[in-house]
């Protein structure tokens, strides 16, 4: 939006071509998101205190967790909020990758919202049911997944790139829609998985947002993908804009999301968070460098499926709790202790991830 406003002013005074620049505007992008979580925090967790929208904790959870029972939750809005105007505000909205960007995580956002709000404020435990909430979830993904599919405008937007080889690309013809689908909605529902300490989940996040925003930049930089031989997608780098306002408002929210937590995200800012970053990963070809930086993304979500799949088959845990968080909770990690360390690991995939750009 402002973007149009220096153009203008540009013409008149030079002063203000710095505007102009995609990575000027990207750091905008990451104070602005930081200023809007800075000022609207506070407020919002004292409206969500207020109405006692409050956080439940599993019975058969780690008992340190008994202490979080009505710690102020759906903050996930403070997030969205703060990405949505800053992206607004500095991005070209003419753009059609930033507008998938912000479609997916509203969308996703929304299908939080309502799930949280039948939770927390209904005392429905159910929410909207998981099998509603799979539906939904894969109405949004499939509409964004069809979207790319049919704006794209050259094949190496629909080819699967593989990382570490130079002329490796996939043509995947119909099947990217299948892969966009599982790619979104799965990092959706990792995120929201990770989500069950404080902090644990957004640092991570920002973590690999910021690793896709520099993929985004190279991928619509023609002379940085010549050089690094990654795809060349023209409009892609604007992407960079939404990713910094995810670095932002994610830093802004750990603010308050810091050990002891003021405020959860709930499922309102874990689905559309990691929708998000499944979108981007998608736009800017690098869905298996998403699979790398997001490992601990991954591993949580494994970790859920053996132990249904263990105690189901043969009646035995492989953890002791799942997701793999709870695990080390229950061996006497401390909770800080557990984020931290995962923050960690989550620092060291994001560089493996960007390694790829130039081991090829």
């Amino acid at each position: 939006m402002l973007l149009y406003l220096f153009d203008a002013l540009a013409r008149e005074f030079s002063a203000f071509n710095v505007f102009r620049y995609l990575t000027f505007r990207a750091i905008c992008g990451v104070l602005t998101a930081l200023i809007f979580c800075f000022v609207l925090g506070p407020t919002m967790i004292r409206k969500l205190s207020h109405h006692q929208i409050g956080q439940t904790v599993r019975q058969d959870g780690p008992p340190t967790h008994f202490e979080k029972v009505g710690t102020p939750t759906m903050g996930g809005a403070l997030i969205l909020v703060s990405v949505v105007a800053s992206t607004l505000l500095w991005a070209d909205l003419s753009n059609r990758f930033v507008w998938v960007a912000l479609m997916t995580c509203l969308s996703f956002g929304i299908i939080g919202w309502i799930d949280d709000y039948r939770k927390l404020v209904e005392k429905n435990p159910r929410g909207i049911g998981a099998k509603a909430k799979f539906w939904w979830q894969s109405v949004a993904g499939l509409a964004s997944a069809l979207f790319l599919y049919f704006t794209a405008n050259t094949p190496i937007e629909t080819s699967l790139i593989v990382p570490f080889f130079k002329e490796v690309a996939v043509d995947l013809g119909p099947w990217f829609i299948v892969m966009t689908y599982l790619v979104i909605v799965g990092s959706s529902n990792a995120v929201n998985l990770t989500d069950g300490l404080d902090g644990l989940a957004i640092m991570p996040t920002v973590l690999v947002a910021g690793g896709l925003g520099i993929f985004a930049y190279a991928t619509g930089h023609s002379v940085f993908a010549n050089y690094l031989a990654i795809p060349y997608i023209p409009g892609t780098g604007e992407v960079l804009v939404f990713c910094a306002t995810l670095v932002g408002a994610g830093l802004g929210f750990l603010w308050f999301n810091t050990y002891p937590a003021q405020v959860f995200m709930g499922d309102i800012g874990a689905l559309a968070l990691g929708a998000a970053l499944g979108a981007v990963a998608v736009m800017v070809r690098q869905e298996i460098v998403l699979f790398i930086m997001g490992g601990i993304f991954v591993v949580e979500t494994v970790s859920v499926i053996l132990q249904v799949a263990s105690y189901k088959l043969v009646g035995k845990r492989i953890f002791r709790m799942a997701p793999l968080h709870h695990h080390f909770e229950l061996k006497g990690w401390p909770e800080p202790r557990v984020s931290v360390r995962f923050w960690i690991i989550s620092l060291i995939l994001v560089l493996i991830g960007l390694a790829t750009l130039k081991v090829r």
